[in-house]
Formats: C-alpha cells, sequence, structure tokens
C-alpha cells in the first residue's frame, strides 16, 4: 500500500473513532437528562444544555472530515459507503442529543409537578432501553456487526410498547386530577423524545447494515409514522401534535 493509500485509511479510521466518541457523548447524555428530569436539578439542566455545542462542534468536525476525503480522494465502493455512514452516522447521532436537550429543556415546564412513582419508573425504563440501543448501535458500528445492526429494530418495540405504557399512565393521572393538562402534554412530549431517540438507534444500525453489505433497509420509521397518522389521538395526545411543532428538532 502506498503512502497516499495508507494516509487515506487512517483518516477513514479517525472518522470512525469520532463517530464513536461522538456516539458516546449521547449515551452518556441520556441517563443524565433523565436525572435532571427525575430531580428537577435547574443547573443540571443548564450544564447539559450548554454541552450540546459540544456535540455540535465534534459533528461539523466529522462532516468537514468526510467532504474534505470525498472531494480530494473521490473514494470508490466501500470506501465511499464508510463515508457517506459515517455522515448519516453523525447526523443520527447529533439530532438525538437534541432529543436530550429537550427533555432538558421540558423538564422546566414541568417543573415542581407530581410525579406519581409509575411515571417515575417508565421514565427510568424508558431511558434504560434508549441508552441500551445507543450502545448496541454503536458496537454494530464499530465492529461493522450487520446482525446486531439488524437486530437492533426488534429491540426498539420495547421502547414503544414503555412509551404506549407511558401515555396510558400519563392520562390516567391527568384524569384523576393528579396532574393537570399542560404537565401532561410535556410528559407525553418527554416520551416521544426517548421514542425518537430509539428511532434514531434503529437507523444508525441500518446505516451499519450499508456499510457492511452494501444494502440499505427500508426505514421502518415511515411505516411507523404511516400507523400514528392513522390512530385517532386523544385529548392529551392531540396537545402533544400541537405542542411538538415547535420543540422536534
Amino acid at each position: 500500500m502506498n503512502d497516499t493509500r495508507q494516509t487515506f485509511h487512517q483518516q477513514l479510521a479517525e472518522v470512525k473513532t469520532d463517530v464513536a466518541r461522538l456516539a458516546a457523548m449521547v449515551t452518556d447524555a441520556i441517563p443524565r437528562g433523565t436525572h435532571v428530569l427525575l430531580n428537577f436539578d435547574l443547573e443540571a439542566a443548564k450544564d447539559l444544555i450548554e454541552h450540546d455545542d459540544e456535540l455540535d462542534r465534534l459533528t461539523l468536525h466529522i462532516e468537514e472530515q468526510c467532504y474534505q476525503l470525498l472531494v480530494l480522494q473521490q473514494p470508490m465502493a466501500s470506501d465511499l459507503r464508510v463515508i457517506v455512514s459515517a455522515l448519516r452516522m453523525a447526523s443520527e447521532i447529533e439530532r438525538s442529543g437534541d432529543l436530550v436537550v429537550n427533555i432538558a429543556k421540558t423538564m422546566r415546564r414541568v417543573y415542581g409537578d407530581e410525579l406519581t412513582p409509575r411515571i417515575r419508573g417508565l421514565i427510568e425504563q424508558m431511558s434504560e432501553e434508549a441508552a441500551k440501543l445507543y450502545k448496541s448501535a454503536i458496537d454494530a458500528y464499530l465492529d461493522e456487526d450487520d446482525a446486531l445492526a439488524a437486530a437492533i429494530d426488534d429491540m426498539d418495540d420495547v421502547l414503544d410498547a414503555l412509551q404506549k405504557d407511558f401515555i396510558e399512565a400519563v392520562i390516567a393521572a391527568h384524569e384523576a386530577e393528579r396532574i393537570d393538562l399542560n404537565a401532561a402534554v410535556q410528559l407525553a412530549l418527554i416520551a416521544r423524545y426517548y421514542e425518537r431517540i430509539g428511532d434514531h438507534a434503529v437507523n444508525m444500525g441500518e446505516r451499519t447494515q450499508y456499510l457492511v453489505t452494501g444494502w440499505l433497509p427500508e426505514h421502518g420509521s415511515a411505516a411507523v409514522a404511516d400507523a400514528r397518522e392513522k390512530h385517532r389521538p386523544g385529548p392529551v395526545e392531540a396537545a402533544v401534535v400541537a405542542e411538538r411543532a415547535e420543540d422536534d428538532t
């Protein structure tokens, strides 16, 4: 291998390392966001929100590296898939970081409201599942394990089920007058943020499958969106739809 090709592959390895570092930062941020929420920790929320700037800077660095490699090296076949996958992975991870920030911001809107034991327990479970999905997604990427990458979609079913249980718990708490409508809406949005983090992990798994095999599975998220459109929302869910445009990033 000549020096130019050796340098090129070293640069590809550095890109992959940076993507892994970015994913590790989000994996670490998920439980931090949950701590902020469950403890109404305003100072920790401020730190978490400010920490997002670091994620954005690393994402931009990865993108610039990838664009330079595309322009200067004009890679083909498998090398091209490495670069394209890194670009898409970085985007998925950065958007997941934004969702964790949304959890911290939304906490401010329910500050001081009661979180019932069931609601608290489900938040903890959603957080654990989201972090587990993210760890699996990045492990699959680093090991180029297409079998693990393909399994992430099925693993995400647990988080989807928890979100459904959480919405039911929020509605029950609202009907029992333990939380008002605003708190119910904000909590439902938080469940949506955890669920979307899981969706991004699924997309990362699909990107790893593309990296390894050259084949990109059809995105399951489109089917999920279609199913949601067919679902007739209740009063809390309807309010969530109205609020979601403000917070979704």
